[in-house]
């Protein structure tokens, strides 16, 4: 079988370890990093992921502009994304509703129940 390949778009370093850690050794997958919106955008569109983790609150590009960009272009727009949120209030629970996501996990997670959370969005086996 083939490994997943997930990117990961966060500009927190430290979050950025703890999910490519998790997802490398736990769930076996290649995972590729982002520090902004506009890098995760260009490896996207370059290395085509199988899914996409992606933060919304991100200096610059936030991540509802990274999904709208990821949206719009054919290479990536059938690409399942997941939101990586603290954003917990319900209007933001009700615009996350509409929007086509794969799902949202919120931050903090839980580093190890994140491979099951993150196979189960994607609908991927274990």
């Amino acid at each position: 079988m083939v490994a997943k390949r997930v990117l990961v778009v966060d500009d927190e370093e430290p979050i950025q370890d703890v999910i490519q850690g998790c997802l490398e050794d736990v769930g076996g997958w290649e995972v590729l990093r982002a520090a902004s919106g506009g890098e995760g955008v260009d490896l996207a569109r370059s290395r085509l992921p199988d899914g996409i983790l992606l933060d919304v609150s991100m200096p610059g590009m936030d991540g509802f502009e990274v999904l709208q960009r990821l949206q719009a272009d054919p290479a990536t727009q059938l690409i399942p994304v997941i939101l990586l949120t603290a954003r917990v209030q319900p209007e933001d629970r009700a615009k996350f509703a509409e929007l086509a996501i794969t799902g949202v996990i919120l931050k903090p997670f839980d580093p190890m129940a994140l491979v099951d959370q993150v196979a189960a969005a994607f609908g991927w086996e274990m």
